[in-house]
């Protein structure tokens, strides 16, 4: 290959990388990895901060994070939890509400067999 032919390979490799670096800083503008909780929540959930998550496991993942919004958030009674509940079924799509309700059905009844046990 002679001289200018070699430059002329460097400058589009050159250029080609300059696109792709470009198109990445584009790429990362536009993707949020947040979402926005609606304007009607209230109390103690109106201040949390959303993340979105891919999962492998989205029943166990449900159920964690829910379990940690009752911790860190504090849920003391069931208006509270239906609030949450309401957070979690706003932000996610309706493919993922199944598994919403089975990590909370879960969590409820695993709440109930403990407090029952807890009162004999």
């Amino acid at each position: 290959m002679d001289v200018v032919a070699e430059k002329a390979e460097e400058a589009k490799r050159e250029l080609i990388k300059m696109k792709r670096k470009n198109e990445n800083k584009n790429w990362k503008s536009r993707i949020s990895f947040s979402a926005s909780l609606p304007d009607d929540v209230y109390g103690g959930f109106a201040d949390s901060m959303c993340a979105v998550k891919i999962s492998v496991d989205p029943f166990s993942e449900m159920r964690e994070s829910i379990m940690e919004m009752i911790r860190v958030v504090g849920v003391h009674d069931w208006s509270e939890m239906e609030e949450l509940v309401y957070c979690y079924i706003a932000l996610n799509s309706s493919e993922v509400h199944g598994f919403i309700e089975d990590a909370f059905l879960s969590l409820c009844s695993s709440s109930s067999s403990s407090s029952s046990s807890m009162n004999s």
